[in-house]
């Protein structure tokens, strides 16, 4: 009776140990199998090392011979941006020349989300106006929907940078928008796909997801903290949520320089 309980629990003991081992070996493959995922989800994704030999002129503060620079002047306070002529040179004229015919004076930051942006430009005050300086002008810039994007890999949505608004590709009018978010994008994107030092200023905040869709054009350069208080205003709970209670309004657009 005692040698069979030691025969069956010699037996139970050696069907354990192939259990292990088996699992051991299950388990070994099955990890070389995800490591070898990961490895080939990488090469898919290699950087290409031109991106990091790229101008990257949001990152200076200084308004180069190339750039504008105009001071948006606002009831909460004043804003100073640089604009890109030579990369967007569509939205950047489009701007200039609104803001030289007083086109936005007295509009106001109709959509403001706080860690997102604050969008304006529109002489409706509700969204659904604007057209670019070309409309009705020039069919061959704006057929009557807008003049096109202008994308480029040296400008990006990074924290204080100015954009057109847009109601789908290559519908640019007159509205705008800066990018207010505060929150660390870096790890939300494929770093592969853009410039190292462009990955740093992700860290400060920005919005990586609109990139390719939206244009582009300026930087702030002084402001944010008035962009800041803007984005924080109290906002109806109606809709999106979106429409401040007691708008900002825009007094004046100073142009301060304009690209040589």
């Amino acid at each position: 009776m005692h040698k069979k309980k030691q025969y069956i629990g010699v037996a139970a003991m050696a069907v354990l140990l192939v259990a292990i081992i088996i699992g051991i070996l299950v388990s070994t493959t099955k990890d070389q199998q995800t490591g070898t995922t990961a490895q080939n989800a990488t090469s898919h994704t290699k950087k290409n090392p031109n991106l990091d030999k790229v101008p990257l002129p949001q990152l200076s503060d200084t308004v180069a011979d190339n750039e504008s620079e105009v001071r948006i002047s606002t009831t909460m306070g004043d804003i100073t941006i640089k604009l890109f002529n030579q990369y967007a040179p569509l939205a950047v004229e489009n701007f200039l020349t609104h803001a030289k015919d007083g086109y936005y004076n007295n509009t106001i930051f109709h959509r403001v989300i706080n860690d997102f942006m604050i969008q304006g430009g529109d002489p409706k005050g509700d969204g659904s106006g604007g057209t670019s300086i070309w409309h009705d002008k020039n069919t061959a810039i704006d057929s009557g929907n807008g003049f096109k994007n202008e994308t480029s890999s040296s400008l990006y949505n990074i924290r204080g940078a100015l954009s057109m608004a847009n109601a789908g590709p290559d519908t640019n009018g007159s509205q705008f928008f800066i990018n207010q978010n505060k929150s660390d994008q870096a790890k939300k994107i494929d770093q592969n796909n853009y410039p190292a030092k462009i990955v740093d200023a992700y860290k400060h905040g920005g919005n990586p997801s609109l990139d390719g869709s939206y244009t582009v054009f300026g930087q702030v350069i002084a402001g944010m903290d008035v962009i800041d208080k803007i984005a924080a205003q109290k906002v109806q709970s109606s809709g999106e949520g979106s429409t401040p209670v007691d708008p900002v309004k825009i007094t004046g657009i100073t142009i301060l320089k304009e690209a040589k």
